[in-house]
């Protein structure tokens, strides 16, 4: 399947944080009115992020990002030089080189005794006779006097809120479209990490830590191979856990751009507050030793030390019968090195359960489906999708497995579907390439029913599967009928909305070219396909496909509306957005959507939930990029609690809030 900043600028509650131009003065040879065009001279450009940064004395400090941006025929390093700090003010590292194209993370910390005023920095970078130099407007501000944030709220444990995977915060009660704009609304904070962050973030409120204090904890984990908890509220650190086993490093990225530069924790954890001492998370992490032999392994962590827990970590390692694709004498084994954990953790009746995706299509690879048991850690079950075929790897576009009671629902990549059939109409010999499935996850990992598209083999062929959307499950609800509807969407590349009924879900329609068998079909629902997944509010479809508009469709009568009810006027570009909802109840609702490219700035938008066309914030309003928060990520969906929105980034998260709150 071919799918595919930083320490903080923590808020602290009443500190003043001023707001300057950024200036850049060209100062280096051959720059008068006279020269040539630039792309015959060898030049750069130099850019800060934020202009304006505020550091409270005695913290951990905060960011800015720099780069130099070289011309097509520039080359080599840039030295920066840093002046005009204040007294007691310093920064890590105290020695730079900038690499062009490349961004630099510059932590400014004040110490205690440092006094508190303004002062514009100065930087200057210099290659050979070429000189340019922007300026950051400083402020170091004393500790805040006024009471810290409360420590009560929500939970965040898993991707998209619940295993329904709806998107759906319905406990926010301080963000209100009435409040969210440009003039009271902001970033307040980029939480630095060590790597990119494409799992999404999480959040325990009201932990109870070893100093016995209490406190909102966010869970962050990087391509890096690290986890981290952070002060939701500061972004302090808490404690920093490595994955990573000694002597060895994360993983390559195996001649594939899906996953770059380095391949570590993808997958969104998951968290069980009710395990262990003080709560556990689960992380998968990819590694490679210095033998050059690769390395999965699920990790379980306490809540408050990040310490591993008894049993933590266990290598993942499974075999299936079949003569699939890299398999000997009748049994495919698992090659760490082929696979990718993308799809979020799922945390079912006492069972972890992860999914596999290839490197591009990078064969041999088959579809795995490996459960754990999450209190020994010891493996509980295994299914392989291809058994007997090839590809069918499980992506997703970082979305993570839907789970009803006791059954898993996913979509599948690409890849063989048996041409014949067994009397009840499963293929017969159960490849199961680009479909949507129902697993019974007990006794052991079955598929039990499935949707495949009339034309599946052609789809397959051309790269146009079901797999680069997730599957969601809808609120069970009654059609015209009065019966009862167990319903589960999802979509993917061919554009179509697919809507089965969990109960029947319609598997290969045998009889005509066409579809007729799922329960509902809605023919271009995502223009040019879903690269994401939906969220679900107050009887509404949200989706966000590739060069689309965001779309609402109502659904009633346990049917969705065949046209949008509204539409955002912005297009999200690939891979489109996967978008989050916050509500107080059924009221206040706000839609959040990310443009989020990791070779273009990313872009916060909050809609008015009832219609799309009402925006009500973006990230780009503010005046002098007060908002700006870097490249985003490939696949990252907002995540919004306790009055907070958080988005993963290249190297932090950053934190959106009230800015008077």
């Amino acid at each position: 399947m071919t799918t595919q900043q930083t320490t903080s600028q923590a808020f602290f509650p009443g500190t003043l944080v001023l707001v300057l131009a950024l200036c850049l003065i060209g100062c280096g040879s051959g720059t008068n009115a006279t020269s040539p065009p630039q792309d015959v001279i060898p030049d750069f450009s130099l850019t800060v992020t934020p202009t304006a940064l505020t550091v409270t004395t005695g913290t951990s400090g905060a960011a800015i990002v720099i780069r130099a941006t070289g011309t097509t025929t520039f080359s080599g390093s840039v030295a920066l030089a840093m002046d005009g700090l204040p007294s007691g003010v310093t920064a890590s590292p105290a020695s730079i080189s900038l690499t062009p194209g490349s961004d630099q993370t510059v932590t400014l910390q004040a110490s205690a005794q440092a006094p508190t005023g303004t002062a514009n920095v100065t930087l200057t970078g210099t290659s050979g006779t070429l000189k340019h130099t922007a300026m950051v407007a400083l402020t170091v501000a004393a500790p805040a006097t006024t009471p810290p944030p409360t420590t009560t709220g929500i939970d965040v444990t898993t991707y998209h809120y619940d295993n329904a995977r709806d998107g759906l915060n319905a406990q926010e009660t301080t963000l209100t479209p009435a409040n969210v704009n440009s003039s009271s609304f902001g970033l307040v904070g980029l939480f630095p990490v060590d790597g990119k962050v494409d799992a999404q973030p999480l959040l325990v409120s009201n932990l109870t830590l070893p100093s016995s204090t209490t406190a909102n904890i966010l869970y962050v984990a990087t391509e890096h191979d690290s986890v981290y908890a952070l002060d939701a509220a500061t972004g302090a650190q808490i404690w920093k856990t490595s994955i990573l086993s000694s002597g060895e490093t994360t993983s390559d990225i195996h001649s594939c751009s899906q996953i770059t530069p380095e391949i570590g924790i993808t997958a969104t954890p998951v968290i069980d507050r009710d395990l262990g001492p003080n709560g556990t998370i689960f992380v998968v992490g990819m590694s490679k030793d210095n033998a050059g032999n690769y390395h999965h392994r699920l990790h379980a962590l306490d809540l408050a030390t990040g310490a591993e827990l008894s049993g933590s970590p266990t290598e993942i390692a499974a075999t299936y019968p079949g003569t699939g694709a890299g398999s000997a004498n009748g049994t495919l084994t698992f090659d760490p090195g082929q696979y990718a954990e993308r799809v979020g953790l799922l945390l079912l009746n006492g069972n972890l359960y992860t999914t596999w995706t290839s490197h591009c299509d990078i064969a041999p690879y088959t579809g795995w489906v490996i459960g754990y048991n999450e209190t020994t850690l010891q493996q509980s079950s295994v299914l392989n999708l291809t058994p007997n075929g090839s590809d069918g790897a499980v992506w997703m576009s970082g979305f993570g497995l839907a789970a009803d009671a006791s059954n898993i629902y996913l979509l599948d990549a690409n890849g063989t579907f048996d041409p014949g059939y067994t009397p009840d109409g499963f293929p017969s010999k159960s490849d199961y390439g680009n479909a949507m499935l129902k697993i019974a996850t007990t006794p052991k990992l079955t598929v039990t029913d499935f949707f495949e598209p009339w034309n599946t083999t052609a789809e397959s062929a051309i790269d146009q599967d079901l797999g680069s959307g997730g599957a969601m499950l809808l609120p069970d609800t009654q059609d015209s009928t009065g019966k009862t509807r167990h319903l589960v969407v999802g979509a993917g590349k061919d554009g179509n909305i697919y809507l089965a009924d969990r109960d029947d879900m319609g598997k290969i329609n045998l009889s005509s070219p066409d579809n007729s068998n799922v329960y509902q079909q809605i023919p271009n629902g995502v223009a040019s396909g879903a690269w994401s997944g939906p969220a679900f509010f107050n009887n509404t479809l949200y989706y966000g496909g590739r060069g689309d508009n965001l779309r609402a469709y109502p659904v009633a009568n346990a049917l969705i509306a065949t046209a949008p009810s509204s539409k955002s006027a912005v297009t999200f570009p690939y891979p489109g957005t996967t978008p989050a909802i916050s509500a107080n109840g059924t009221r206040n609702g706000i839609v959040w959507a990310v443009e989020s490219s990791q070779n273009s700035a990313g872009v916060l938008h909050a809609y008015d939930a009832s219609n799309l066309a009402t925006e009500l914030y973006n990230s780009n309003q503010a005046a002098n990029s007060r908002d700006s928060f870097g490249n985003g990520n490939k696949f990252i969906t907002p995540m919004v609690a306790n009055g907070r929105v958080y988005i993963g980034t290249q190297k932090a998260v950053a934190v959106f809030g009230l800015l008077t709150q």
